[in-house]
Formats: structure tokens, C-alpha cells, sequence
């Protein structure tokens, strides 16, 4: 898990700037919150508001982040209007509770902006309860928001957009389908199911409480799109959240709401949420675990009572995330894995091609845009196979093979990073066997997707080209990886 985190590849070091930005952002948010005469409360919903803004919106280019961003407001004031306005109306309370949690997912159909829009949504309706909001508190809570919203706005769109020098970012879209047969509509349903679970008895566990096992199975749903992946996020939610409470005994309770150590302390848990978000869902949770931690001992309440029924509550959530993939419209591993697997081979292929054009001088091709893409497409990857690779998978033959993907995918990905680095080098010079050798990458590509037994690859000696050597890399990780994809021992990995 260390490794996970500190060795994990950080190209153009963009989570390091993606968190170092949310830090900015959100302390720009607390202090104009703060200078605007705002309560505590107030400056955690501005806080909370400003951290969404930074983390969720995920559009490929910046105008369609800023437009997303724009809209938040927009969807979250209503909401918690509403929340605010049933805090004394247990069921409709609930109930609208439900409706937002089931429209949240299924937003996700609409792309990076309806997920961005969904979790916000439900997250307003989420610190309504964490602060018990009251109709009273609306004006300032809306000025919160607003203010936040426009602080972050500014760090990200105008004192520090990295991204406008960037390519756009590539955002995978889901699996898709028709009718129940669609990822997001069945994930909708299951979210609903598994969140009216928790609801339920999160609030035989705590009547105070109680919405912490709802945001668990929310989370939890978060970025998944397969039954395994679910199981697997949801147990990661547990551990990161265990070890979180474990160290808010040793740093948290002592601090105790002091408001110097207090700021640090958050500052770190933002830092942490966004640097390792993107490698290890264990870790980040630990960093909210202590984020959570650290507001309540604002508030004043935090005790280790509270830490343990925390813990409960999640416990509770992600049962309800459990039982909802298992028996509620299930989607299953194979499906996702095959497509993700097939999605990233055809993108290797399209870097490769992509650089070799460049290579040979073409004006128009920039391979940086199929890299960025192909680094979103092998986290997903990772995603749906870290249900067969995760230890406690009983199946031996499934967790070699997977684990093998993974490793070949990822030689894959370095070399091509090198063929990247060598087309940029204005004096670097196309060598005609790089069109041959690209088209074996297309061929091997084609035989792996196409379910071919075996893909061939004739033994080529050493070079000294650089371009020329890390597209014989390509082809050897290509043709090894036919032998797992292919593989007798369990189900297959691509082609189920």
C-alpha cells in the first residue's frame, strides 16, 4: 500500500499540482468564508463545497469544467433547500434522501458532468445532516456555497490552470447498454437498494448518526461498475476507514479542536485526499477518515464514542453496497474486465501509431492526447481486475494471470511513454523499419482483441535506435500477453 502510493507513476507531476491546488483552493474558500463573517458551520459547507468543485469535476476540456462548475450551485442549493426544510420530517426526509442517491448515479450516464453533478447533489443533502441543518441556516449556508464555489473557481481557472497547457483529458466512458441492461441504470438501482439498507439500519445503529452508513454505500458505488470492483472497494472503504480512526486516536483526540494544529492537520487530510485519490482508495479514505475526524473536534464533539460508531456506520454501508451488487441486477467482472482490457489494447496500438507518425514528420500528430487516454484506461483496468489480484481471492490460477495482465500492460505503458519521449526530440530521425514495426503492433493488437490463440512475434535483434527498441518492448509485452488472456485456469480475463 506505501508503494501504491509513493512510487506510483506521477506523469508531468499531476497529482502532485492537483493536490497542492486543492489546498489553495479550499484554504482561499474557509478564509473568504471566514472575512465574510460566516459561523463554523457555514465554513465547513463552504469548505466541503470547494473541495467537490476541485475534486469531481473531471470534463476533458477547461471550458466544460468551468461550465460544470458553474452548474453546481445550481443543482445543490435545491437540494439543500429541501434537506434543510425536512429536517423534522423523518420519512419524506429519508425518502428524498433515497431519490437523490438513485438520481446521483444515474447521472452518471451523462458523462463527467452528470457524475460531478450527482455527487454533489448528494453530498449537499449529506452535510445538511452532518451540520442538522435548519431552514434558518439557509442564507448563510447559500452564501457558503456560492463564495466557495467561486474561490475554487478562481484558483483552478485563473491562478493556477495547469490544465490549458495540457492536452484534453481523456475520460473513459462506462460499458454501455440498453434499458437495465446499462451499467449506470443498474448501478442506480443498486445504489438506491443498498443506500435504503443503510439508511435503515444505520439508524437502529445511531438516530443521530445514521447518514454515515449512507455516504459509505454511496462512496462505495463511486467509480465502479462491476459486482467485484464493488466488493473490493467496499472492503478497501473499511481498512482505509479503520487505520483512520486507529491514528485519530493518536493525533486527532489529542488535538482536540485547537484551531492552529486543527488547520494543519486539514490541510494535510486535503493534500492527501487528492495526491492519492488516483492509486489508492484505501489511502485516500484514511485522509477523509482524518479530515472527518478533524472537523468534529472543531464542532466539538469528537470523542472516541463517536470514533467507534463511525466505524459502525460504515461497517453498516458498505454491507448494504455488498448485498445490493450481489443480488440486485448484478453486473458481472468478466464483462467489465474484457472490455476495459480490449479498450487499452487498441489504445497501445493507437500511441504507437501516433508516435510514429510523429517520428516521421508529420505536423499534425501529437501522441501526448492517446497517452493521457491510455493512462486513464489502464486505471480502469486495474480497477476491474483488482478483484481477481486481491488476496483474499481464493482463486490461485485467475490471480497469476490477472497479476500478469496487469505487469505486461504496464510494460506496455513505460515503453510507450519512452517512444513518446523520443518523438518529441525535434532531432530525432524516422527509420523505415519503424512503419513495419508498427504494424506488427497493430497486427498483434488486432490478434488479442480479435481472439486469436497466439500472437506470433519473430525474434529481432538488438538495436540501437531508441524508437525502434521500445516498439520491440511493445511487441514482445504483446505477444506474452496471449498466454493469460488465453489461459485455461479459471475464467478468462478477455473474450468471456
Amino acid at each position: 500500500m506505501l508503494k501504491r502510493m509513493f512510487v506510483a507513476p506521477d506523469p508531468g507531476r499531476a497529482r502532485l499540482r492537483f493536490a497542492a491546488r486543492a489546498v489553495l483552493g479550499i484554504g482561499l474558500a474557509v478564509v473568504v468564508c471566514g472575512l465574510a463573517g460566516h459561523s463554523l458551520p457555514g465554513a465547513v459547507t463552504g469548505g466541503l463545497a470547494a473541495l467537490l468543485a476541485l475534486f469531481t469535476v473531471t470534463d476533458a476540456t477547461v471550458r466544460g469544467q468551468a461550465v460544470t462548475t458553474a452548474l453546481l450551485p445550481v443543482v445543490g442549493l435545491p437540494v439543500l433547500a429541501a434537506a434543510a426544510g425536512l429536517h423534522d420530517h423523518p420519512l419524506p426526509r429519508d425518502l428524498t434522501f433515497l431519490a437523490v442517491v438513485g438520481a446521483g448515479v444515474y447521472a452518471r450516464r451523462f458523462g463527467p458532468r452528470g457524475h460531478s453533478l450527482g455527487v454533489f447533489a448528494f453530498m449537499t443533502f449529506f452535510v445538511a445532516q452532518f451540520l442538522h441543518a435548519t431552514p434558518g441556516q439557509l442564507p448563510e449556508l447559500y452564501a457558503a456555497v456560492v463564495l466557495s464555489v467561486l474561490s475554487a473557481a478562481a484558483v483552478r481557472f485563473g491562478l493556477w490552470c495547469y490544465e490549458r497547457r495540457l492536452p484534453p483529458a481523456a475520460v473513459p466512458a462506462p460499458p454501455g447498454g440498453t434499458g437495465l441492461n446499462r451499467i449506470t441504470t443498474r448501478q442506480a438501482v443498486q445504489a438506491t437498494a443498498g443506500a435504503a439498507f443503510a439508511l435503515a439500519a444505520g439508524q437502529l445503529v445511531s438516530g443521530e448518526r445514521w447518514y454515515w452508513a449512507v455516504g459509505a454505500t454511496w462512496w462505495i458505488f463511486v467509480n465502479t461498475t462491476s459486482r467485484g470492483e464493488t466488493l473490493v472497494r467496499g472492503f478497501r472503504r473499511v481498512l482505509g476507514t479503520v487505520i483512520g480512526l486507529a491514528l485519530g486516536f493518536l493525533v486527532a483526540v489529542p488535538v482536540h479542536g485547537a484551531p492552529l494544529p486543527t488547520a494543519v492537520l486539514v490541510a494535510a487530510c486535503v493534500f492527501g485526499i487528492f495526491y492519492t485519490a488516483a492509486v489508492s482508495y484505501t489511502w485516500m479514505m484514511l485522509c477523509v477518515t482524518l479530515l472527518a475526524e478533524s472537523l468534529y473536534g472543531l464542532l466539538g464533539v469528537l470523542s472516541p464514542g463517536l470514533l467507534a460508531l463511525r466505524l459502525a456506520e460504515t461497517g453498516v454501508g458498505a454491507l448494504g453496497a455488498v448485498l445490493a451488487v450481489l443480488f440486485v441486477l448484478p453486473v458481472t467482472t468478466h464483462a467489465v474486465t474484457d472490455a476495459w482490457i480490449q479498450r487499452a489494447l487498441r489504445c497501445v496500438h493507437a500511441c504507437t501509431a501516433e508516435a510514429a507518425a510523429r517520428l516521421a514528420g508529420t505536423p499534425d500528430a501529437d501522441p501526448a492526447p492517446r497517452v493521457a487516454e491510455l493512462e486513464q484506461l489502464l486505471g480502469r483496468v486495474r480497477l476491474s481486475l483488482a478483484p481477481l489480484v486481491h488476496p483474499l481471492n481464493p482463486v490461485r490460477g485467475r490471480k497469476r494471470r490477472a497479476r500478469r495482465v496487469l505487469a505486461l500492460l504496464d510494460d506496455c505503458a513505460r515503453e510507450i511513454r519512452g517512444l513518446v519521449a523520443v518523438a518529441a526530440d525535434p532531432e530525432a530521425s524516422h527509420d523505415a523499419r519503424l512503419a513495419a514495426a508498427c504494424w506488427r503492433v497493430e497486427a498483434a493488437v488486432e490478434a488479442l482483441t480479435g481472439g486469436a490463440a497466439e500472437v506470433p512475434v519473430a525474434e529481432r535483434p538488438p538495436v540501437t535506435e531508441p524508437a525502434l527498441a521500445h516498439l520491440h518492448g511493445i511487441e514482445r509485452a504483446l505477444a506474452e500477453l496471449a498466454a493469460p488472456l488465453r489461459g485455461p485456469s479459471g475464467s478468462p480475463l478477455v473474450g468471456a
